[in-house]
């Protein structure tokens, strides 16, 4: 059974950075694109940054020149690093694996950001 796995979430003060890690267990045919997704309270589930197989990345206009997102070659791991985090960034980060047919969701990391 397929399982993705989120670490690096946090408290972190205004204008810090973290680095949000994705460990896929398992074998997921097909990747098309890894990334993540967060969810703050109150409000939907929103991209915030993908990147596909040839290494094209999207990222949501809020975190633009802040964040940047990273797979390695074995399509088993996506970091996102977040560098001049703000409040607004504060929310349930989501990794995501997505193939031809489907989606693979983690359960999420915290990050927090609060002077």
């Amino acid at each position: 059974q397929v399982q993705l796995v989120e670490s690096g979430g946090g408290l972190v003060q205004p204008g810090g950075s973290l680095r949000l890690s994705c460990v896929a267990s398992g074998t997921i045919p097909g990747i098309r694109v890894m990334g993540w997704y967060r969810q703050a309270p109150g409000k939907e589930r929103e991209l915030v940054a993908t990147i596909t197989g040839s290494s094209d990345r999207t990222f949501a206009d809020s975190v633009k020149g802040r964040f940047t997102i990273s797979r390695d070659k074995l399509w088993k791991t996506v970091n996102l690093q977040m560098n001049s985090l703000n409040i607004e960034d504060t929310a349930v980060y989501y990794c995501l694996i997505r193939n031809p047919w489907g989606d693979y969701w983690g359960k999420g990391t915290q990050v927090t950001v609060s002077a």
